[in-house]
């Protein structure tokens, strides 16, 4: 079982293509990380994905476990289990951190049924303490006033509260200094499993150093060009993207 993604294209609003035929496949169990250029499409892949309205799909396909999710709309892609770091992610005033992963757990529940109070916080002070979380941020409201590194955190503990199936990082090593970039790491690390799949979408090795890949992918203008294992970074990391110039790549 996987997240398929074929021939996958997509527009902005005003028509111009970002994505110009990605075909990739990630089996669970395996982590596969995207680089490239700025501006190669990384970022909207991701937003494709999860459901983002302003970026059209024009043709190809994405499938979660052999089902169409194009047709779906954000909230059922994620309660199918996709789930997507944002690189930048957004402030929700007004909303504790508590009861916004509460809410987002219990609208994945049968009718009827509620979540255990004892139980949930239970699992959450666990969590928060794996990424050395101060414990009032349960009662803060999602991620305003936060610094760079406790929004991502923060984004880190949603992702191990809901345990989706596939899981998008979008350049979630942004801004983050090396004590806060370990444990992220280590709350990805914690996550990962023979049931999930992961797509780290990054510009240096430096992340792939505390996330072992299985797979690292090369995306420059909206296509996938290279792939490869661990070594495929380190060879970025070293030379940079001056095979993207090759004729045979124009």
């Amino acid at each position: 079982m996987s997240l398929h993604i074929q021939n996958l294209h997509a527009t902005l609003e005003d028509g111009t293509e970002i994505l110009k035929g990605v075909t990739l496949e990630i089996p669970k169990g395996e982590v596969h990380a995207i680089m490239g250029p700025n501006g190669s499409g990384k970022s909207t892949l991701s937003k494709v994905i999860a459901g983002h309205e302003g970026y059209p799909v024009t043709a190809g396909s994405v499938t979660l476990d052999g089902t169409d999710i194009l047709k779906m709309s954000i909230d059922e892609r994620s309660r199918a289990g996709i789930f997507l770091a944002f690189q930048y992610p957004n402030e929700v005033p007004g909303v504790s951190n508590a009861n916004f992963i509460r809410a987002a757990l219990q609208a994945r529940l049968p009718k009827g049924k509620e979540i255990d109070a004892v139980a949930y916080y239970k699992s959450l002070y666990q969590k928060m303490d794996l990424l050395e979380m101060d414990r009032k941020f349960t009662a803060r409201a999602v991620n305003e006033g936060f610094s760079g590194g406790e929004k991502k955190r923060n984004e880190i503990l949603q992702l191990m509260m809901l345990e989706p199936i596939y899981s998008i990082l979008d350049e979630t090593d942004s801004g983050l200094d090396i004590d806060a970039l370990k444990i992220v790491a280590t709350g990805v690390n914690a996550m990962r499993s023979p049931d999930r799949g992961f797509l780290l979408i990054t510009h240096y090795q430096r992340l792939l150093d505390y996330i072992k890949p299985d797979y690292v992918h090369v995306m420059a203008e909206g296509r996938i060009v290279k792939s490869g294992g661990p070594e495929l970074a380190l060879e970025l990391e070293k030379n940079g993207y001056d095979f993207l110039k090759e004729p045979a790549l124009a």
